[in-house]
């Protein structure tokens, strides 16, 4: 299915999204209005200015509780719909509840998932910092500076919505806990990250240009409206106007680049090997990744999750069937990321080799712990995890 197709059809989100963003500013307004008839009462300016800090203060608490902690739910419930659309081509009946379901099946409590987004989100910045330093290697040339600073900002722009792919992955992997589900999806982001923030920069390019164009737009009409017709000062219509531009940020815009972005992720991770070495280097790049590794070892460690620890990793082996669909089944006992096999190898007990390894192709290894044939070159065994 079409990321275009998946936003249209996944629209119930979006005004759900929208509809929190609104009351989000009824709310505010109100406070707003209270507050300036009680400085009023006092006609100083100190009292205005305090009062104002105050109104800060409280738009702040409104719009985390409305639009953070709500909306973070509401988002979830949508990635769970998103992946579905993808992995399955459907999009299921009442998407809404569904979404609601998935959500609490994966992760019971709304803090759990909080706590795992923050995770992914750190674990995801700190390992970009590793990988995607262009300003050093091209600082010499003059000029470059502004050049890569630009492009930092839309990977720093578009690193938002990558977390959230990250996530997404979870709903897909339920055969694991929601912390190991997720530290796969940061190495697949890690495996991906040129192509996937590639992608996400150019759509961020253009959610910059949409907002400013429609935040112009609202300028010049609540202008004509309220302040030429109405003599509303000027100053007010400027604050409504960018209100509303994050409104429809939040709602419309936010969810299009999240459905886009994650469509490029998923579809980059149903093909996808996990190297096996992959796993310690991030550890060693990011705190909050090794964090994310350590939770999910809590959840239930395999021997195959364990040996990330020594610096390895279970490698996923990926096969596409007879109708060129990638599938990939339900995890080993050992814990790997067990592919299914291509119809021409059914029933066969194959192991893919590391990429970058050589000697794929050739007479295979067997493991001296389970038996399973590898193919010549690979660290670890592709059915168990044991160090070959």
């Amino acid at each position: 299915m079409k990321a275009g197709d998946i936003f249209s059809k996944t629209l119930p989100f979006v005004w759900a999204k929208l509809l929190l963003g609104v009351i989000t500013v009824v709310v505010s307004g109100v406070v707003a209005l209270v507050l300036g008839l009680f400085a009023l009462l006092f006609q100083s300016a100190a009292v205005g200015w305090i009062m104002f800090w105050v109104w800060l203060a409280a738009f702040g608490v409104i719009r985390f509780v409305l639009m953070h902690y709500m909306g973070y739910l509401v988002k979830a419930g949508h990635i769970a719909v998103i992946s579905e659309a993808i992995i399955t081509g459907q999009i299921p009946p009442d998407q809404v509840n569904y979404g609601k379901a998935k959500v609490t099946e994966r992760f019971v409590t709304a803090n759990v998932y909080f706590g795992v987004d923050k995770l992914v989100g750190a674990a995801v910045k700190q390992i970009q910092k590793g990988i995607g330093k262009i300003g050093d290697i091209l600082d010499f040339i003059p000029g470059m500076s502004a050049v890569t600073g630009l492009a930092q900002f839309f990977v720093e722009l578009s690193l938002g919505y990558i977390d959230e792919c990250c996530l997404g992955y979870t709903f897909y992997r339920t055969d694991q806990g929601a912390f190991q589900a997720s530290a796969d999806g940061v190495v697949i982001y890690a495996q991906n990250w040129k192509t996937i923030l590639k992608n996400a920069a150019k759509v961020m390019v253009g959610v910059i240009l949409g907002m400013v164009g429609i935040f112009l737009v609202l300028s010049i009409v609540l202008g004509l409206i309220f302040v030429w017709l109405f003599h509303v000062p000027g100053e007010i219509m400027v604050v409504v106007a960018i209100l509303l531009t994050l409104i429809i940020k939040f709602s419309f815009i936010d969810s299009w680049v999240l459905v886009q972005t994650m469509h490029a992720y998923m579809n980059a991770a149903l093909t996808t090997q996990i190297q096996f070495d992959l796993y310690g280097k991030l550890c060693s790049i990011s705190g909050k990744f090794k964090e994310l590794w350590n939770k999910g070892q809590e959840e239930g460690p395999t021997p195959a999750y364990a040996t990330a620890g020594a610096g390895g990793w279970q490698s996923g082996q990926g096969a596409i069937e007879s109708q060129d669909q990638p599938r990939f089944d339900t995890a080993s006992s050992a814990g790997g990321w067990q592919g299914g096999q291509a119809a021409s190898g059914a029933g066969a007990d194959v192991a893919y080799a590391d990429p970058g390894d050589a000697g794929a192709g050739e007479k295979p290894v067997f493991c001296g712990q389970c038996g399973a044939s590898n193919a010549r070159g690979v660290k670890f065994c592709g059915k168990c995890g044991a160090k070959m």
